[in-house]
């Protein structure tokens, strides 16, 4: 969050000839935090509070900020990955290895791996992946074709430490696989990842960019283009939307969307391509991240009847993409006043992902909606606020 919030808001409110009673009946923000961040007494907020804001004064909300990231991975978290972290940044120490890894001995670890990532298994992972790690460095600085391998563990170590919001080391892991991609089409894929990242870190100018650029670079040729060409462009056109609908520009996420759209029905299907999960894509994703974009925009009534129409429960329990969306029906029944719904909601997420629930900051923030409006609770709110962590 930029420390000139208050200055930006100010001078952008008065360009606009609005008063701050006037900014607030527009946005629906309270004249008291108006006032508090433009006197410096507050500097920092919401970022759907900044959107509703850049909203109403027809501007970016990156005019009023220039980021506004997650918070970082608690300290417990952090060191439960320590050894993950170490092994990203060690150099390999073949000498030290009772015996030397072997390309189809990693390859074939490797591949055990993945169900462990795409069923949110982070207890196993964190056990299972530094010396994964460690055999792919080592391999890779004797066979060429330990490159392939230590692209896809580095992209999945990206993705599992975005998704335990691990943000630097994330980073890094990331950079390191699109060095090691092989072909554009993977590196697209690498970089919707790096763009997810960015999205998580609050730099909506930056995901959006980057996303843009390299969407132009890989659009097909629908005619015969192939499944894993249209979902990396899929992804990267998901992504610009995510971007824009965070950053006040509904018109460029709508568009973008359309185009995603376009890619999914030349699929027919949701499908993955190449058997990696991070690519998976087709209709029903591209749906998903509409009833998100909803969301953003601060749409309850839309997203459930959006939800509505999307069968969510024919993805995976273990999706991601299903979990992420299933929040967001939690939160509009949350703004709606629907808490037993909302719950209800939470007790599908956590019986399909119960490790993935907890670390995710979207969950506890719904959560700590609910528990801030009701009189009493309920002991199953009370477990599932203890389940994602909420402060006491």
């Amino acid at each position: 969050m930029s420390a000139n919030l208050g200055e930006r808001l100010r001078d952008v409110r008065k360009r606009r000839g609005l008063s701050q009673r006037e900014l607030s009946e527009r946005s629906g923000v309270s004249l008291s935090l108006i006032r508090k961040l433009e006197q410096g007494e507050r500097d920092d907020t919401r970022l759907e509070t900044a959107r509703r804001l850049a909203e109403a004064l027809k501007v970016p909300t990156t005019k009023l900020l220039t980021e506004h990231p997650e918070p970082a991975a608690e300290a417990g978290t952090v060191e439960r990955w320590a050894p993950v972290h170490a092994a990203l940044a060690a150099s390999p120490l073949p000498d030290g290895l009772d015996e030397a890894p072997t390309y189809d001995g990693v390859r074939h670890t490797l591949e055990a791996a993945v169900p462990l990532f795409s069923h949110d298994r982070f207890t196993e992972l964190a056990v299972t992946l530094p010396p994964l790690l460690r055999d792919v460095e080592v391999l890779t600085g004797t066979d060429p074709r330990g490159r392939v391998l230590r692209a896809r563990l580095l992209e999945l170590t990206g993705w599992l430490l975005t998704q335990t919001r691990q943000f630097d080391a994330a980073e890094l892991a990331l950079e390191r696989a699109l060095d090691d991609a092989a072909d554009r089409v993977q590196s697209a894929a690498t970089v919707s990842t790096r763009c997810w990242l960015l999205l998580r870190r609050g730099k909506l100018a930056e995901a959006r960019e980057l996303a843009v650029r390299w969407a132009d670079d890989v659009e097909p040729r629908m005619s015969r283009a192939t499944p894993a060409e249209l979902s990396a462009w899929g992804w990267l056109l998901l992504r610009v939307s995510a971007a824009a609908i965070r950053d006040n520009r509904p018109g460029e996420a709508e568009d973008a969307l359309r185009l995603a759209k376009s890619a999914a029905v030349a699929l027919g299907r949701d499908c993955t391509p190449e058997g990696d999960f991070l690519r998976t894509f087709g209709p029903i994703t591209v749906e998903l991240k509409r009833t998100e974009n909803a969301m953003v925009a601060g749409r309850p009534d839309k997203v459930l009847s959006l939800a509505s129409r999307i069968p969510a429960d024919s993805l995976k329990p273990t999706s991601n993409n299903r979990n992420r969306h299933l929040l967001d029906v939690a939160s509009a029944h949350t703004q709606l006043r629907q808490y037993a719904e909302a719950v209800d909601v939470f007790h599908r997420i956590r019986a399909g992902s119960s490790e993935w629930l907890p670390n995710q900051r979207y969950a506890r923030d719904i959560l700590d909606r609910i528990v801030s409006r009701r009189r009493t609770l309920t002991p199953e709110m009370r477990e599932l606020a203890d389940h994602v962590g909420l402060p006491v």
